[in-house]
């Protein structure tokens, strides 16, 4: 049995990484999160009362409530995910993202690696560090080519260079310390529990509520779509088999423009909810789909090439757009009682990310 403390661990991704854990693993968990806006412990209710996960609300830029997280949990690894993560939040409040992404991921390799000094040569030797990342560091692809590990970055929001900013700091730390450390970088991620100010659950709450569907600019920028589920076994094998020092590009291998995202979600709930529509869309929610102004810096197109990780670890996405979308709409549908609250109290779809 081993020990991992899972930053960031009550949101989107990190509770699918601790849900997986505990479901598949023996491995012990402390989900380590400070509960901003997006934090919710309520994506963790299957496994709350597990007696191999436990919950610590601190910030990770919290040096000394790191710190005693390190000496009472005494971790074998670490998964970071903690993070500010919404580009159009970063162009709205960008310090927030300089001091979670550089100053708080400098914080945790500062402690870690006091730790992991004072660890026996056996289990220095087993200790991983693992930094989990995003595509958009590498910028904007034209119409062709994928990015892989070795592509240059080239971050162009708030959001993307602070993340590109964490990747250098880790891999410093493992070239001048000697730290084992693991960076993935993921494309788009989506799935449920996904907080709603993300493409597809605005779309899909936005449709259920009669409210226009937004699609940025002509709706031709580009993403690879990644099915949250199997981004978390991604990250988990990596962390097992993984080689310290490397980065391992983690994508669904589902390039869609956002206006064929959104028309896909339009015509599933038109599946879906046949005869059980609203009256406020009488024939296809695709009547919804608005048109705005876009967002400033959008990067026109991202896809991700995961060949070294198909190749070096085995792994391969089970879900296709169109399978996990279907699961994902037929979530929404089925778990109001995880989402309403947010719409309610926390974000109701407003427009973010304008500079003027």
């Amino acid at each position: 049995m081993k020990r991992v403390i899972v930053t960031g661990g009550a949101g989107f991704i990190g509770s699918a990484v601790i849900r997986h854990l505990i479901r598949t693993s023996d491995w012990e968990v402390l989900n380590m999160d400070k509960l901003t806006y997006a934090g919710n412990l309520a994506s963790l209710r299957e496994v709350a009362d597990n007696p191999r996960y436990r919950f610590l609300q601190a910030d990770i830029c919290d040096r000394l409530a790191v710190e005693n997280a390190f000496s009472g949990f005494s971790p074998d690894a670490i998964m970071h995910l903690a993070a500010e993560s919404h580009v159009d939040r970063s162009i709205d409040g960008p310090s927030a993202f300089v001091q979670t992404n550089i100053v708080g991921t400098a914080t945790l390799l500062e402690v870690a690696t006091a730790y992991w000094k004072k660890l026996p040569a056996s289990s220095q030797a087993q200790f991983r560090f693992q930094h989990i990342s995003t595509d958009e560091v590498y910028g904007s692809l034209g119409s062709e080519g994928l990015f892989t590990e070795h592509t240059a970055y080239d971050p162009h929001s708030p959001y993307s260079a602070s993340k590109a900013s964490s990747d250098h700091l880790v891999r410093a730390w493992c070239d001048t310390y000697g730290l084992p450390v693991l960076i993935t970088n993921c494309s788009n991620n989506y799935g449920p529990y996904h907080f709603p100010e993300k493409l597809i659950p605005l779309v899909i709450l936005n449709a259920l509520e009669g409210k226009p569907l937004p699609i940025y600019g002509k709706g031709d920028n580009v993403r690879d779509w990644l099915y949250v589920e199997d981004h978390a076994k991604a990250l988990c094998l990596v962390l097992e088999k993984g080689v310290p020092g490397e980065t391992y590009n983690v994508g669904g291998n589902n390039e869609r423009t956002n206006l064929q995202v959104v028309q896909t979600i339009c015509e599933t709930l038109d599946g879906l909810r046949s005869g059980g529509r609203d009256s406020l869309v009488p024939h296809s929610y695709t009547e919804l789909i608005t048109f705005v102004p876009d967002r400033p810096g959008h990067d026109q197109r991202y896809a991700i090439d995961a060949t070294k990780l198909r190749m070096k670890l085995g792994w391969m996405p089970e879900e296709s757009f169109d399978t996990g979308i279907r699961k994902t709409v037929q979530w929404y549908l089925d778990n109001a009682w995880w989402w309403q609250p947010i719409r309610d109290k926390k974000y109701a779809g407003q427009r973010l990310g304008m500079t003027k």
